[in-house]
């Protein structure tokens, strides 16, 4: 097609919204290519520069190390003990290579133009194998089945390997999860049909804008990838999140305590604590007005107060379980009661807030303290034995070198805890954005739920080992054998009317153990 008299043809810019370079690209131009190429190996510089910037300052405790390491060591010694069985190692790699060969033979079928169905039908639930061509193109649909084999057979081999203990095995499991996501054929652009048909479509601008957006991330986290999820610059709390009135009312080093301004004329005399997790902030239950419990709960004429945590630092280093439950819990009971005059409160806790609440109200048991009439627990954890794959992260060597992170700056940065969440659901929370993001050069969507998500905070270092010890690493809670400030909790002496929710679709504290812990 010509450019009419008068009129420039115009090339899609690194700039250029994809829609815009879809219409303005119908063939390939070489030269925007070329420049988009250079443009793209510049944005690379920059990320590579990024991410070897505080390696080269001496910095070596990069998250993406220390779990490669430990992947390392745990698939290797699955390995090892395949290499002790020849026999069945050959007989597993018979399978896979079988496996292949079917497939392959299958393909050659489909390139001669028969039609038959698929060796392995496509998951309609698989969003990465969406596109009509991972099916329909020999080669593709080859491809995907191949990878789908390939995973499956090396699950097998965790599964099937002998000699393993639990732990070990859960944890290349959770590994091999991990690679399996990384390797899919859907991750990279000349083995995704449609990331080859927009890159072509776009002369690589998708690409340039991509990798422009992870020299970004890459610079925002100091190196570690900030996996950008949604788009940061459309929420500010106070303005679009979070805008249920109220006011602090009180605040020490660890908490400030927020009071809602009531909604209706006449207010229920006892008031509401909420307890969330230190782990992110407390705005998920208040994220907006059509998504806000708090909101919700003020309009039913509840005086609502909740607990916001101190992002620590170095400075709250010693700041244990003990220190949470006095200086947060009984601190927010002492300032309701100025605030309003009445001893007597309901709770709720929410995941680890929960644990803290629960806790509390074994300590509150002992001693004889009745200040918490009532408890709602949402998507606690207190009994830890079937925790899910959170426990992948926790065994005695991995607690000790968390430890000595810890030991060494007062606290563990929220970016670790983040990621390891998102590595629950690789291919949902990781590498659909990875694809999205940094291949397609796509902007995300806003998601004020993603944005709380990316919104962490630290852990004092008392604090975390305390929690991963007694809770994931000893289930000491559930035993009867935790204590906090000198008391042994003993939840069976909390007699107060309780309500237990657990989501089913929960991947950190999954609805098994919440239930067990009910």
């Amino acid at each position: 097609m010509h450019a009419r008299k008068g009129e420039q043809s115009k090339r899609p810019s690194a700039e250029a919204a994809p829609e815009q370079a879809r219409a303005s690209t119908p063939h390939l131009d070489f030269e925007a290519l070329a420049a988009n190429l250079t443009k793209l190996a510049e944005e690379a510089s920059r990320a590579t520069q990024a991410y070897l910037r505080p390696q080269l300052a001496g910095d070596t405790s990069s998250l993406t190390n220390a779990e490669a390491g430990e992947m390392a060591r745990t698939l290797g010694e699955v390995a090892e003990r395949w290499m002790g069985e020849p026999e069945r190692a050959l007989e597993a790699q018979t399978r896979l290579t079988n496996g292949l060969i079917r497939l392959w033979t299958h393909a050659l079928r489909r390139f001669k133009g028969e039609e038959v169905p698929p060796a392995q039908p496509p998951d309609p639930t698989d969003r990465r194998f969406k596109d009509p061509a991972w099916t329909q193109n020999p080669f593709f649909d080859f491809l995907r089945q191949s990878y789908v084999h390939t995973s499956k057979w090396a699950e097998d081999m965790v599964l099937e390997a002998e000699g393993i203990d639990p732990h070990t095995r859960h944890k290349a499991q959770f590994y091999i999860r991990q690679l399996a996501a990384a390797l899919s054929p859907s991750n990279f652009v000349a083995l995704n049909p449609e990331l080859i048909r927009e890159t072509l479509e776009q002369n690589g601008a998708n690409l340039v804008r991509g990798a422009k957006m992870l020299a970004e991330d890459m610079e925002a986290g100091g190196g570690e990838l900030r996996l950008r999820q949604t788009d940061p610059g459309k929420f500010e709390v106070g303005v679009n999140l979070a805008t249920t009135p109220g006011k602090v009312v009180a605040r020490n080093d660890l908490i400030e305590l927020i009071q809602y301004a009531p909604s209706t004329e006449k207010v229920l005399r006892r008031p509401l604590l909420i307890v969330p997790p230190w782990i992110n902030k407390f705005y998920i239950l208040d994220l907006n007005p059509e998504k806000s419990f708090i909101r919700w709960a003020v309009a039913q004429g509840l005086t609502v107060f909740v607990i916001s945590w101190v992002n620590p630092d170095a400075r709250h280093a010693t700041k244990g379980f003990d220190a949470y439950m006095k200086e947060g819990i009984f601190a927010a009971l002492e300032a309701i009661e100025q605030a309003t005059g009445e001893k007597k409160v309901a709770a709720i806790g929410y995941c680890v807030g929960g644990t803290l609440l629960s806790s509390t109200l074994g300590y509150m048991a002992a001693k004889r303290d009745s200040r918490i009439m009532s408890a709602t627990l949402l998507a606690t954890q207190v009994d830890f034995k079937h925790s899910g794959d959170l426990q992948v992260f926790v065994d005695e060597k991995q607690v000790r070198a968390v430890e000595d992170e810890m030991r060494r700056r007062g606290f563990l940065e929220g970016k670790r805890m983040a990621t390891a969440f998102n590595m629950l659901r690789p291919n949902d929370l990781i590498w659909r954005y990875m694809v999205d993001v940094y291949l397609k050069g796509r902007t995300p969507m806003p998601f004020d739920l993603l944005f709380w998500n990316s919104d962490s905070t630290r852990m004092p270092a008392a604090n975390h080992s305390f929690y991963l010890r007694n809770c994931y690493l000893e289930n000491n809670l559930s035993q009867g054998r935790l204590a906090i400030d000198g008391v042994t909790i003993d939840l069976k002496r909390v007699t107060i009317p309780i309500y237990n929710l657990a989501a089913k679709e929960d991947h950190i504290a999954p609805a098994l153990s919440t239930f067990e812990g009910s």
